[in-house]
């Protein structure tokens, strides 16, 4: 049986992320990545962020106004309930920008340091998953109802499909696009979908066998993290550690590890 608080914060994080959903869905200025009306189509992005997060955090408080906040738009709170949200309110910003679907509104949950809910909502591609520690992962969709979330049965590594993403610096991107040439033939191919919280999703959901990135924050994996481990994936950083800024690695049981292995030996965390 789920915890009663759990079951009030995951309502809480659907009700936030449906809301912010919708108002970067219909908020959005059609002619965003060409001529926007202000100074540059970034400084609408940014608008949206802020105000996606402000919507976000002004819900929580007005029903839970002691627990503490760690958002990418610098919402910071340390909060006396031991509840902290974790949250990006656009990740995939680049994504929007030009008009993409794959991005998405990632809120999770922690009670003393460990996550206990995540959801993540895909508005441009109608669907919304969610977890609470414990009980599993499920998405709604383009589908009847809630559909229970899980991994795929592991292939061998030659076989996997591996998702990544690239940071903005230049020099670490040259880094990260090495350690991918080094990769793509040992594995069935590479995606790059742009939203860290989606990809960790689609893992869930059967729809990749691998995922990894370097330069991950805690509001982009928070949620999505703990979705994947509730439909059976495996995740982690280099190897013994949690999932980190230095390194995130997640894959079915049976990729999981040579894809970490690898990741390792090619410095694929490399700072």
């Amino acid at each position: 049986m789920t915890d009663p608080l759990h079951s009030e914060l995951l309502a809480l994080a659907q009700e936030a992320a449906s809301r912010a959903g919708a108002l970067l869905r219909d908020g959005r200025p059609a002619d965003l990545a060409v001529a926007a009306t202000k100074s540059s189509p970034i400084d609408v992005v940014t608008e949206m962020d802020i105000a996606a997060e402000k919507l976000i955090t002004d819900l929580i408080s007005r029903h839970r106004p002691d627990d503490g906040f760690l958002g990418e738009e610098g919402a910071s709170t340390e909060g006396t309930s031991g509840i902290r949200w974790v949250i990006d309110p656009l990740d995939g910003t680049v994504n929007y920008l030009y008009g993409l679907p794959t991005w998405s509104v990632s809120i999770a949950a922690e009670q003393d340091g460990e996550t206990v809910v995540g959801v993540v909502a895909a508005p441009m591609r109608g669907e919304t998953f969610h977890a609470v520690r414990g009980s599993g992962a499920w998405a709604t969709g383009g589908w009847d109802g809630e559909r229970e979330l899980a991994c795929r049965p592991a292939p061998p590594l030659e076989q996997a499909l591996v998702s990544t993403g690239f940071n903005y610096v230049t020099e670490v991107r040259v880094h990260q696009a090495e350690v991918a040439r080094k990769l793509i033939p040992l594995l069935r191919d590479i995606r790059r979908g742009g939203s860290a919280a989606v990809d960790l999703c689609d893992l869930a959901a059967g729809r990749l066998d691998g995922y990894y990135e370097r330069g991950l924050h805690p509001w982009d994996l928070a949620a999505g993290d703990l979705i994947a481990r509730e439909a059976g994936a495996l995740t982690g950083g280099r190897p013994g550690e949690r999932p980190a800024h230095a390194l995130t690695v997640a894959g079915t049981p049976g990729v999981f590890e040579p894809l970490q292995r690898l990741l390792e030996d090619f410095g694929a965390w490399h700072d």
